[in-house]
């Protein structure tokens, strides 16, 4: 087993924006690293404070094959100048590969958590 880790975050809080956002971002987890819902063991998700107008486990429901995941929602710790607006994910899996080559999903302005994991939005227009 695996943990795969991957944030987001949402310009307002509301709850297609939470599903929107939770769903994408599963998504891009577990495909960018093979994984199946069948594989899946759990998934952990937390927010930031300011996210209350939906859990974000109704978005990783949404996804085809998540109807039987465990999901867990929780909320993330109030730290002085964190990243606003921020869902967190850590996806438990069954996987062969290293944890070298898990790929972690970090997307919008969660990719400043981590600029060396950056993904671009499918709509965003690559660079030159």
């Amino acid at each position: 087993m695996r943990g795969i880790r991957g944030a987001i975050t949402i310009k307002n809080d509301t709850e297609s924006e939470i599903v929107a956002a939770v769903r994408w971002m599963v998504t891009e987890m577990i495909r960018k690293n093979g994984v199946t819902p069948e594989d899946v063991g759990a998934v952990i998700l937390s927010a930031t404070e300011d996210i209350t107008a939906a859990f974000p486990a109704a978005g990783a429901r949404q996804i085809p094959g998540f109807d039987s995941v465990p999901l867990f929602d929780t909320r993330q710790m109030a730290v002085k100048e964190s990243l606003p607006l921020c869902i967190r994910a850590l996806v438990l899996a069954d996987t062969d590969k290293p944890q070298r080559d898990i790929r972690h999903i970090y997307l919008g302005e969660a990719a400043l958590l981590r600029q060396d994991l950056v993904m671009k939005r499918p709509d965003e227009p690559e660079e030159d």
